[in-house]
């Protein structure tokens, strides 16, 4: 008879689960969890000591009122079997992967393998006892990350490349040749030697994922997340939700650059309109608030793609209008000298657009072949510094003194920049749904998971839909992205903020602290005093940062939009 499994704890119970078309339904009752017994696999017997590698069929649980649609797995537990006496010690935590619903929906069961470990590390870590491993998926409680998991789809190094180029050469490229107004040639050599920091952090980054096993000499993979790390570092409590607050603060302003950018865009295809920028802002929120009652990202993915491939093509045909423009090109107009009231900005602008270090143990993960993750990530980095550092440049040496907050306004022709605009409207209105789901889905397992847990009910029904004020807390957020760009539509500035705030901890601080306080035994001196040296910096430029992008935003404020 299948066994299910229950997480409460005390002595394990055995459950009936009944199978219907394929898809595993549990006789317990909706929230409750699952651990299985160690009698029950065939060949565990007491005090081995061994650790197993065990392939799971994938069992859907899903809490009381939450739809199918999501496909958002509930958090299970598997026990994973070893030490004296055959006693559980932790429990490996295994999440499904958000999208593409339940397996009932994909025809058939889904199979998922999870974690191989060798049995001389988990014997040396602590007397034969079980590691604890955190697969988080935004559906599921606990203080995963947006993203996390392990799927059975692996993905090859050029596909993890395309992921990785996606994320740090999106469409806030367009500012970047302002951010060579404000920085001249400091700014071209920052695209550069940023490009290069994020890529060594996110290489240790995913280094203190592993240790190594004192009797194979074999690097074992321990740890999952950005969360996991945390955790590790700054303790079980602190840990998940300093980096959970760090997730939401970037999402929810992410979607606000995305709502002051459509505003930009929208009154430079229309400069001697009546509607101005806060009304245009108003407008596009409009198109957004049914993203209230999102439940899946399936169909928007699948749009943002090709909206995505425009904006490449768009990218090319900017750069080709600059190159046709050389004649006219400003060599002189490019600053030397540092302007410190407004470098910082572009620095925190240049920060931002290089931030992916968050997903990066999710990647690393999925890839076929995980020696490759290296070469994958200095290629895409190499690439981006590259494409970065010329568009900024080619751009500003076009336009000048001239050069907007975002490049494509001033395209002379107003139908050619009509047109532009407007695909980059489509692109970031479709990109907007992605950091919004995922900002939903952090605020939901945060205050919504039901008593005891969170101080706030769930917000879903028996039936799988939302209640009245769960469509209400969803559309608030929405709202609240809209009045905030209104409130501060100063798209240049924003960007330097975040950059400086929540950019330098994610991809400079923290990555390098986690390295010294998991690897400092086995580093040299020169990669300790590396560390600290990138620690100094993002300290430096959080600090600054701040403190010139809030100056420029209150002066911004004072002197008002030019309406």
């Amino acid at each position: 008879m299948p066994l299910s499994i229950n997480k409460r704890r005390g002595q394990p119970q055995l459950k009936a689960i009944h199978w219907q078309s394929g898809l595993a339904k549990t006789s317990a009752k909706a929230n409750s969890k699952e651990v299985v017994p160690a009698e029950i696999f065939p060949g565990v017997s007491e005090g081995e000591g061994k650790l197993y590698s065990l392939t799971f069929l994938h069992i859907h649980v899903r809490k009381a009122g939450r739809p199918k649609e999501e496909g958002a797995g509930e958090h299970v537990r598997f026990a994973q079997f070893g030490g004296a006496g055959g006693k559980m010690g932790e429990s490996t935590e295994l999440h499904t992967m958000p999208g593409g619903g339940p397996p009932d929906q994909q025809g058939g069961v889904q199979e998922d393998g999870f974690i191989e470990r060798q049995p001389s590390y988990q014997q040396s870590r602590g007397g034969g006892s079980m590691a604890s491993v955190d697969f988080a998926s935004p559906g599921s409680g606990g203080g995963g990350e947006f993203g996390e998991g392990r799927s059975k789809h692996k993905i090859d190094e050029w596909q993890a490349a395309w992921n990785v180029t996606n994320a740090i050469q999106g469409m806030f490229i367009v500012s970047l040749p302002f951010a060579v107004l404000r920085g001249g040639y400091w700014a071209i050599a920052a695209m550069v030697g940023i490009a290069y920091i994020c890529c060594y952090t996110g290489k240790i980054l995913v280094e203190c994922l592993y240790e190594e096993d004192p009797v194979t000499g074999q690097k074992v993979r321990v740890r999952d997340s950005y969360v996991g790390l945390a955790r590790e570092c700054f303790g079980p409590k602190w840990g998940a939700r300093a980096v959970n607050v760090a997730q939401i603060i970037e999402l929810l302003m992410t979607c606000i650059l995305y709502v002051v950018v459509c505003g930009d865009l929208m009154v430079g295809t229309f400069p001697e309109g009546s509607i101005d920028t806060r009304s245009w802002m108003m407008l596009i929120g409009i198109f957004l608030i049914p993203l209230g009652f999102l439940k899946s990202l399936h169909h928007v993915s699948v749009l943002s793609f090709w909206c995505t491939m425009s904006h490449l093509v768009i990218n090319a045909v900017i750069l080709g209008y600059c190159l046709l423009e050389i004649p006219d090109w400003g060599w002189a107009k490019v600053k030397w000298s540092i302007d410190m009231e407004n470098f910082p900005i572009s620095l925190g602008v240049i920060v931002f657009s290089y931030t992916s270090q968050i997903f990066l143990p999710t990647l690393e993960g999925n890839l076929i072949d995980r020696s490759k993750f290296d070469w994958m990530l200095n290629w895409s980095h190499v690439a981006a510094a590259i494409f970065k550092s010329l568009f900024g440049y080619i751009c500003f040496l076009t336009f000048q003194n001239d050069t907007q907050q975002v490049i494509t306004n001033n395209l002379h022709s107003p139908g050619f920049k009509g047109f532009v605009n407007f695909f980059l409207v489509v692109k970031a209105v479709l990109s907007y749904p992605l950091p919004y789901y995922a900002a939903c889905e952090l605020l939901e397992k945060a205050f919504f998971k039901a008593r005891p847990d969170t101080i706030f009910p769930t917000i879903w029904a028996l039936d799988g839909e939302l209640k009245v004020w769960g469509l209400a807390f969803k559309v608030g957020v929405v709202v609240f992205t809209v009045l905030m760009a209104i409130s501060i539509p100063h798209f240049a500035i924003l960007m330097g903020f975040i950059g400086s705030f929540t950019g330098t901890m994610l991809s400079f601080i923290w990555p390098c602290y986690f390295h010294l306080k998991l690897k400092r035994p086995t580093l040299d001196r020169g990669t300790i005093a590396y560390d600290y040296f990138v620690i100094f910096l993002g300290v430096l430029f959080g600090i600054i940062g701040v403190y010139d992008s809030g100056s420029a935003l209150i002066k911004a404020f004072e002197i008002g939009l030019p309406f």
